[in-house]
């Protein structure tokens, strides 16, 4: 459903750790996937369903689809930003991503990833995404987001 309502959108800065760096002094490529988890649960909490009111409805919200493309490397200490972006949500969640150096702005990442809804009593996959999912997702467009920084 892009383009055709307002996108929800949402943003967490991360200071880079020690502990995510690699042998060349660079985040391992591996961590950036951390720090979409980390914004998407943001995200999630920011309109009120995050992956404790999904499972709390029955849902779990396996990630099907990933894709990063690495424009240049984070480094310790390095303060990012990751911007999340609701792109569609009727049929499954995608999201687009792009991390950024709060610094100088250029951008280090951009990614996407799609979550489906599985029905946790049958394993079930579902095709359209359970009405609590698109009520979340109305209010927070009526609303907008809460704690976005």
């Amino acid at each position: 459903m892009t383009g055709q309502y307002k996108q929800l959108r949402h943003s967490v800065i991360i200071e880079v750790p020690f502990f995510d760096i690699d042998s060349m002094d660079i985040v391992w490529h591996g961590h950036y996937v951390k720090y979409l988890e980390v914004a998407r649960c943001a995200f999630l909490s920011a309109i009120g369903y995050d992956y404790n009111v999904m499972k709390a409805n029955g849902y779990g919200w396996p990630i099907v689809q990933l894709n990063l493309k690495y424009v240049r490397p984070a480094v310790f200490g390095q303060k990012i930003r990751v911007e999340v972006v609701l792109k569609e949500y009727e049929s499954c969640l995608k999201f687009d991503y792009v991390i950024s150096d709060i610094i100088s702005g250029k951008k280090l990442t951009k990614a996407s990833s799609m979550q489906v809804a599985v029905c946790m009593q049958t394993r079930e996959t579902q095709f359209q995404t359970p009405e609590s999912w698109l009520q979340a997702v109305r209010n927070a467009m009526q609303n907008g987001l809460k704690g976005e920084d």
